[in-house]
């Protein structure tokens, strides 16, 4: 199975380093020198990783073969992808791959359908689940410990709890004011 697991960005300096969108909870085993990862487009890989290092919070790599500005800006928005076998997990047990995740069906505790796992979102805060409903409408499922009780990939279903509101109109309203009382 290939996964994408970064994005070049700009070159760095003039010796052919660039910048690099991670896109893997795994940096340092998708992307360690030797790595050799096909692209998108295709015609410009593959690429074998020959240095790799942190620059002020961002990661940079340098290609086999790339030893200039010129070269490394001409691999800009350039996908890597990695190999990875399909029944590989995370370390950690509480961890999944995207590809894991994707056509799950959701149900909340009580049985109810709730619907399919179309897309992960990673947003800077936390993950979220977007949810295609039955009906083609879709709901966002935040990938939080509170409201997703379990994950069973035997079963290919995700168990939510949702708050009041998620997946409904159940939401209910808290106001400081008496409905019986104007003033």
């Amino acid at each position: 199975m290939q996964l994408v697991v970064a994005r070049i960005g700009r070159a760095h300096g003039i010796k052919g380093e660039v910048t690099v969108e991670v896109r893997t909870d795994e940096p340092e085993l998708r992307l360690g020198p030797g790595a050799v990862l096909a692209t998108d487009p295709a015609s410009v890989g593959p690429l074998t990783i020959e240095t790799g290092r942190v620059h002020s919070g961002r990661l940079l790599l340098r290609f086999e073969g790339v030893r200039d500005r010129n070269g490394a800006e001409a691999l800009r928005n350039t996908l890597l992808i990695a190999d990875v076998d399909p029944d590989e997990r995370p370390e950690d047990e509480d961890e999944y791959y995207d590809h894991q995740l994707i056509d799950l069906d959701v149900v909340t505790e009580d049985g109810e359908q709730v619907g399919r796992i179309t897309e992960i979102s990673h947003l800077p805060t936390q993950d979220l689940f977007v949810v295609e409903r039955p009906d083609g409408t879709e709901v966002y499922v935040p990938f939080v410990e509170e409201i997703v009780t379990e994950i069973d990939l035997e079963e290919q279903r995700a168990v939510i709890d949702p708050p009041p509101g998620l997946i409904d109109d159940r939401a209910e309203v808290a106001s400081s004011r008496d409905s019986g009382d104007e003033a």
